[in-house]
């Protein structure tokens, strides 16, 4: 499949992650019914297929609350090697208690202390990765292997962490990997003006997407960044056919096919456990809990205002979590996509695909070509790097202190 996405000409590969079984079915009877409990740990997965292809990135999700940052630093540092710049890092704070228990603790860290945690490894991570200035390494015929000079250990001592240093991989080919971050909230979009090359994002509405992307554009240049320097991607589930009507019965057929196991699993991981309430009933008011509230507020608010039953709502939440679905012909996503960008809501799309191969096969085979004829979309990889393809300027060495610079840190996100 990366081998097919890549002769499309795809930018890259997202890999979501969390470390444990993160569906919040109520019993393992109800569990049984998720493909979602095997996954591979993403950056090793990355490995293997930055082997067999040339161009395509892969942007991989590693927790700040479950991790250490010199490891972070070092794997994706090395990784970035490895793929010859095609590897970016997805920041979260990870959202499960699934999580928490398998790292020695009863439940998260508070969510205000998560955030600060997160800010603090990431400015470490970015710390590390310019240990070394691009030039350092000579490996010259008198025998000196880097000049000393050029050599910088950060000695941080922080609220969380004390690393010394130096980062024992030399800068990454890309200056920084890519950086995504999601996060629609006022912090959240703080903390993507201020770091993100690309910017995660659920609006299903264009006036709501023509705001966010106003609004995180407007807060770049205080942290010295140019509001291209950024991207903004919302989340896509694609569904496409021949024509409308094939690709309507396709979705139709996919969304009968749910059980109610999986579909209370659904609702539990974006708006909380609703598995107390009949499966025809509505949707109850009293629900606000949702582990990733940037999702589930606008979602709950929603199905309630529309009246739709638990089953109405878990059919509209399945494969997308939240996002938007387009379902049509391959002209009908590609009006959709069009629209989107010319009018200001987004720079690109990550694409959500339902079932694979085939919804996938569908997608390249027809949506692209549309796409491509329309010049939307290219018809060669225009660089070597994951930031050259995306367009993205490569950090010079110093970049993030700088941003802090010219404006204080801002809040970690907290959605």
């Amino acid at each position: 499949m990366a081998r097919a996405a890549e002769r499309a000409k795809i930018h890259f590969i997202f890999l979501a992650d969390g470390q444990a079984v993160r569906v919040q079915a109520k019993d393992n009877e109800a569990l049984s019914y998720s493909g979602r409990v095997d996954l591979f740990e993403p950056l090793t997965l990355i490995a293997a297929l930055s082997a067999v292809t040339e161009h395509i990135g892969f942007v991989a999700t590693a927790s700040t609350t479950y991790n250490e940052p010199y490891t972070i630093a070092r794997k994706y540092a090395s990784l970035d090697y490895i793929s010859g710049g095609r590897v970016g890092w997805n920041v979260v704070t990870s959202w499960s208690e699934a999580e928490a228990k398998n790292f020695s603790r009863e439940k998260h860290l508070d969510h205000d202390v998560r955030y600060r945690r997160a800010q603090e490894f990431f400015d470490i991570v970015t710390g590390l990765w310019d240990s070394w200035e691009d030039d350092a390494f000579i490996r010259d015929k008198a025998g000196r292997y880097f000049h000393p000079e050029k050599l910088h250990v950060l000695n941080h001592r922080g609220e969380f962490f004390q690393v010394r240093g130096p980062l024992n991989v030399p800068r990454p080919p890309q200056g920084y990997p890519v950086i995504a971050q999601a996060g629609s909230s006022e912090p959240g979009q703080e903390l993507g003006a201020r770091t993100a090359d690309l910017i995660y994002t659920a609006q299903r509405d264009l006036a709501e997407a023509q705001a966010f992307y106003a609004s995180v554009k407007g807060k770049m240049p205080k942290y010295g960044r140019k509001p291209e320097d950024a991207l903004v991607m919302p989340g896509a589930l694609v569904v496409t056919g021949d024509t409308r009507a094939e690709a309507e019965d396709r979705m139709a057929r996919l969304e009968s096919v749910i059980p109610p196991e999986v579909g209370y699993a659904i609702l539990n991981n974006i708006v909380g456990d609703l598995s107390a309430y009949p499966v025809d009933g509505p949707v109850p008011e009293s629900m606000s809990n949702g582990p990733v509230k940037s999702i589930a507020n606008p979602v709950l608010q929603e199905a309630r205002k529309d009246g739709l039953t638990i089953r109405q709502f878990y059919t509209k939440l399945a494969g997308a979590a939240g996002h938007q679905h387009i379902v049509g012909a391959p002209a009908d996503i590609a009006d959709h996509f069009e629209e989107w960008f010319t009018r200001g809501a987004c720079d690109g799309f990550n694409l959500m695909i339902p079932y694979y191969p085939e919804g996938l096969t569908l997608v390249l085979d027809k949506v692209v070509p549309e796409l491509q004829r329309r010049g939307l979309f290219r018809t060669e990889y225009e660089g070597r790097t994951l930031r050259e393809n995306l367009g993205l300027p490569r950090p010079n060495y110093g970049s993030a202190v700088k941003r802090d610079a010219i404006h204080s840190p801002a809040v970690m996100a907290g959605e």
